[in-house]
C-alpha cells in the first residue's frame, strides 16, 4: 500500500511493481494534484552541497533517462511523454559578495563528481543572450534537467496500472491497524480498512500527520512555495534553468520567514516559470501579493526583458520540509511494515527516480544503489 499519489509515491509504486510486488496507491485528492502539481519539474544537481542528498540527486539524474526509456518501451511514446529536457543549468552571481561563495561551492561540487564549469560573463551571455550584463561569476551545470511533473507522475502510475496495480483518488488514509504481534495488518481509510502487509508513507507535506496517526511520528512540516507563470514567449527566450547564486542558500536554510531567490526557466509550452519562494506558514494557502512582487522584482534584475512581459498566473503549493534537509526513506524501526518516502521538500521531482529505486531495493532485500543510512528514520531526534 502506497499512501500518496504524487511523484514520490508514484516512483515508489513503479519500482515496487517492477519487482513483482502488488501495490495499491491511495491519495486524499486526485493523483498528481498536490505538491507535485505545484512543482517546476527540476532535476538538479547544481543546488546541492556535497553529501547524501547530492549522492541521491546524482543517482536520480542517472536513473531518470533510463527509467523514461523503459517506460516508453512498456507504455508507448504517447503515454510516456513527460517533456524531458536535459537543458542544463546556469548559476549567476550578480554581486561581488556572492561571487566567491559560488566559486567555492562549485569547486566542492566538482570534487564530488558534479560537472560544474566555471565560465566567464561573456560565455554566460552566449548561453543566455537576454541575461543581465551584471555578472560577477557564473557556473554552467550541463547535468541539470527538467520534466513536466504531472506527466511524469501519471506515466509512473500508468505503469503501475499496467502491471496489475491499482490507483485510487479521493481516499483519505486515517491510520493503520496492527496485528497482535504489532505489525501492520490494514490501512484505515474514511471508507473502510484495507488489509495489507506494508504501508509506504509518501504523503508529502501531510506525511507528519499520517505518521502520527499511524503511531510512529516523524517531523515533516509544510513549507510553502510560489511560482509565477508568464504568457507564452518565443522559443529559446530562456534556454536553461537560470538562477541567482543566493538560491543555494535559500534551499539549505531552515528559516521560517519568507525567503525568495531568483529562478527562471522556460517550458515546452513557451511559458516562463519564475520562482522561488520558501515560507513556513503551516497549511495557510492564502495569496500574498508581497511574495509575488518580490519574485517579479528579483527576476527582472536577472533578466531585464521580463519587465515588459505579462504574468499570466501564479500557483503555490506545500513542500515536505525535514529540519535536517534530508528525505526520510526506509522502514520505520518502531512499527514493522511502515515505510517512509518523504521529506524531499522542493527536490522531490529530481530525487523521485532514485528514491523509488532505493525504497524498492530495501523492501525486497536487494543491495541498495546508494547508502541508505543517512535517510533512515531513526536519525531524527
Amino acid at each position: 500500500m502506497v499512501v500518496g499519489a504524487g511523484v514520490i509515491g508514484a516512483a515508489c509504486a513503479e519500482a515496487l511493481t517492477a519487482r513483482g510486488i502488488g501495490v495499491l496507491v491511495l491519495d486524499r485528492g486526485a493523483p498528481a494534484a498536490g505538491t507535485t502539481a505545484a512543482g517546476e519539474g527540476n532535476v538538479l544537481v547544481s543546488d546541492k552541497e556535497p553529501g547524501p542528498e547530492l549522492v541521491l540527486a546524482q543517482a536520480s539524474r542517472r536513473r531518470w533517462p533510463t527509467l523514461l526509456a523503459e517506460l516508453r518501451d512498456e507504455l508507448g511514446p504517447t503515454v510516456a511523454e513527460v517533456e524531458w529536457e536535459p537543458k542544463g543549468g546556469l548559476v549567476v552571481a550578480t554581486t561581488s559578495a556572492s561571487a566567491q561563495p559560488l566559486t567555492d561551492f562549485a569547486t566542492a561540487q566538482r570534487d564530488a563528481g558534479v560537472d560544474a564549469r566555471r565560465i566567464t560573463a561573456n560565455e554566460a551571455i552566449e548561453l543566455e543572450p537576454r541575461l543581465t550584463k551584471e555578472i560577477a561569476a557564473a557556473v554552467h551545470y550541463p547535468e541539470d534537467a527538467q520534466l513536466q511533473p504531472v506527466l511524469a507522475t501519471t506515466t509512473l502510475l500508468a505503469a503501475v496500472r499496467k502491471r496489475g496495480g491499482e490507483v485510487r483518488g479521493h481516499t483519505e488514509a486515517l491510520g493503520v491497524d496492527r496485528s497482535t504481534n504489532g505489525t501492520i495488518k490494514a490501512l484505515r481509510t474514511k471508507h473502510n480498512s484495507i488489509p495489507c502487509g506494508a504501508v509506504v508513507n509518501a504523503c508529502g507535506p501531510w506525511s507528519g500527520a499520517f505518521s502520527r496517526a499511524a503511531g510512529a511520528a516523524i517531523d515533516i512540516q509544510p513549507r510553502r512555495g510560489v511560482v509565477l507563470v508568464t504568457v507564452p514567449l518565443p522559443p529559446n527566450t530562456v534556454r536553461h534553468k537560470v538562477y541567482d547564486a543566493d538560491y543555494v542558500g535559500a534551499v539549505a536554510s531552515g528559516d521560517a520567514d519568507l525567503q525568495t531567490s531568483t529562478v527562471v526557466e522556460s517550458t515546452q509550452a513557451g511559458t516562463v516559470l519564475v520562482g522561488s519562494s520558501r515560507q513556513r506558514v503551516g497549511f495557510d494557502d492564502s495569496l500574498r501579493v508581497e511574495v509575488l512582487r518580490e519574485l517579479a522584482r528579483k527576476a527582472v534584475r536577472l533578466f531585464p526583458f521580463l519587465a515588459d512581459v505579462q504574468i499570466m498566473r501564479s500557483y503555490g503549493g506545500f513542500r515536505p520540509y525535514a529540519p535536517d534537509h534530508l528525505p526520510v526513506i526506509g522502514e520505520d524501526h518502531r512499527l514493522p511494515g511502515l515505510w517512509h518516502a518523504t521529506g524531499h521538500e522542493g527536490a522531490g521531482i529530481g530525487l523521485a527516480a532514485a528514491t523509488g529505486q532505493l525504497l524498492a531495493e530495501l523492501f525486497t532485500g536487494q543491495a541498495p544503489h546508494v547508502d541508505p543510512v543517512p535517510f533512515r528514520v531513526d536519525r531524527q531526534p
